[in-house]
């Protein structure tokens, strides 16, 4: 698994779990009452607050499983299971949508959009996935492609406004559906690869 890693292919994995495109509405709904100027202002200093989460799992995250003695291969498999999961319901994300809806009456501090928007329970997860699986052969190209996700994701949010004027609501919901679908083959391929590597094929 290790030869097969890209900072790239994995950055792009990371950014389809981060799910821009899809917290674009939710932000708006978020920041509706806030200027622009200082709504730009917040997706900065949140989108740093996530970051900060999103290291501290990183640097972190492999002590959490060494204590359960996890295995690469299991690991491999379980984040095929759990991206299959995710993708599925970007792909399909029922009546109410994917994501909850938090209101906002003031201020937006931490809470929502640091987190679970950004770094999320479906992020840190991956996070303590892909810290197992490549680390620590591979630490600072893993580090390297978690910012570049986090970087790209946070460009899309802090341009959400102009996204939104653009593609509208249905134009946001292809975008998503078409990085669900393409997180899905990620996922069969990731799970094909932990059982090729369980029984040596």
């Amino acid at each position: 698994m290790i030869e097969k890693f890209s900072i790239l292919s994995s950055a792009i994995l990371f950014m389809f779990i981060l799910d821009p495109f899809g917290n674009v509405p939710l932000i708006l709904s978020i920041l509706k009452d806030v200027d622009e100027k200082r709504k730009k202002r917040i997706i900065i200093r949140e989108s740093l607050f996530g970051l900060g989460i999103l290291l501290f799992f990183f640097f972190f995250g492999k002590s959490f499983l060494n204590i359960f003695h996890l295995e690469t291969v299991a690991v491999t498999i379980a984040g095929g299971v759990i991206f299959f999961v995710i993708a599925l319901k970007m792909i399909f994300p029922g009546n109410d949508g994917n994501k909850a809806i938090f209101g906002a009456s003031q201020e937006p501090f931490m809470v929502p959009i640091a987190i679970p928007m950004i770094a999320g329970p479906s992020a840190l997860a991956t996070l303590l996935l892909m810290t197992k699986a490549y680390a620590p052969s591979l630490h600072w190209e893993l580090f390297a492609s978690v910012v570049l996700a986090w970087f790209i994701s946070s460009c899309i949010l802090y341009l959400s406004p102009i996204l939104y004027k653009i593609l509208r609501e249905k134009g946001l919901n292809a975008l998503e559906k078409l990085m669900g679908m393409l997180l899905l083959m990620m996922s069969v391929q990731m799970f094909i690869d932990g059982i090729r590597s369980l029984f040596h094929l």
